[in-house]
């Protein structure tokens, strides 16, 4: 094996606390499924655009892929070995060279709403604030509760518990597993999926490699979770059945029952006027396949000016 203290498998990661706890748990599966010792392996730190910029929503500066760009640069030169990511950041198409095999166990999948007053969505009084940097969010709040007014809310998690805090808003959004992963479940109050759909992969950690690289490829096979895979497949198929962005609100879920798939999708406007709303189960090997037709379905729905 090439990785030694002296020349360490590296793991590329953004900075927040919760990428650094996403990249943390990755080094101890891979420790574990490896014996290598941890000095036998290095958290770099890049630091990206989505980082940077945190005066404007992402679909003005450029989507999901502001979050991924520096890394994986750093991946194609060389100076990373693997890149660790929050999928529902991640474009459904990796650059030349550059391949998403590999997905942890996923965590909760559901959004917590997050308020000092508040414990659910209904309880919010007529015209509340509430901050988000969610297309998704935004658009399925203001289909339930047109009243409410939305506030642009960019940061990580603890920037955005911070704003919380000041009165910025009344309440805001945050993903279950960020939560879970950080140790503050304390303040989550979960929406259950039948109410509050989530994005597409949320709550999962993948693991980005390069293609011609056959010995991190082969580690990486070794912590791989099957379950995470079939369901990210299908649920990155439907989005990208969708030419889903940062730009387009659309959120789903693919849950496993032994060898059966729940697949649900939802669209909806921007502005909260209409959601549109499928629902399948199939055997679970067909999931892709059945996400490719969903995305069909609501195309055809949907009409040229839907978004």
């Amino acid at each position: 094996m090439r990785f030694t203290p002296n020349s360490p498998l590296t793991i590329g990661t953004r900075g927040s606390p919760l990428a650094l706890a996403q990249a943390h748990e990755t080094m101890g599966r891979l420790i574990r499924s490896t014996g290598m010792d941890e000095d036998n392996f290095r958290i770099q730190v890049i630091k990206t655009t989505g980082d940077r910029v945190q005066d404007r929503p992402l679909s003005e500066i450029g989507g999901k892929g502001l979050f991924t760009k520096e890394i994986e640069e750093a991946m194609l030169a060389g100076d990373i070995d693997i890149a660790v990511h929050s999928m529902k950041d991640m474009p459904v198409e990796c650059p030349d060279g550059l391949v998403l095999n590999c997905y942890l166990p996923r965590e909760d999948v559901r959004d917590a709403f997050i308020s000092p007053k508040y414990k659910t969505i209904a309880e919010l009084p007529h015209g509340a604030t509430v901050g988000t940097s969610s297309l998704r969010r935004r658009a399925q709040l203001l289909h339930r509760r047109p009243d409410l007014k939305i506030v642009e809310f960019r940061g990580n998690v603890q920037t955005r518990l911070r704003k919380l805090d000041e009165g910025v808003a009344d309440a805001t959004f945050l993903a279950c597993a960020g939560l879970n992963r950080l140790g503050r479940s304390d303040i989550s109050n979960p929406i259950e999926t039948d109410d509050m759909l989530p994005a597409i992969a949320q709550g999962c950690i993948g693991i980005e490699s390069r293609e011609d690289d056959a010995e991190i490829n082969a580690i990486l096979a070794a912590i791989n979770d099957a379950p995470a895979t079939l369901r990210l497949a299908a649920e990155r198929a439907l989005l990208a059945g969708l030419d889903g962005s940062c730009q387009t609100p659309i959120a789903g879920l693919a849950e496993l029952d032994g060898d059966q798939m729940r697949l649900r999708g939802q669209v909806v406007r921007p502005d909260g006027s209409e959601a549109l709303d499928d629902d399948i189960t199939c055997a679970a090997i067909d999931g892709e396949k059945q996400a490719i037709e969903m995305a069909a379905r609501f195309r055809a729905k949907m009409g040229p000016d839907f978004f």
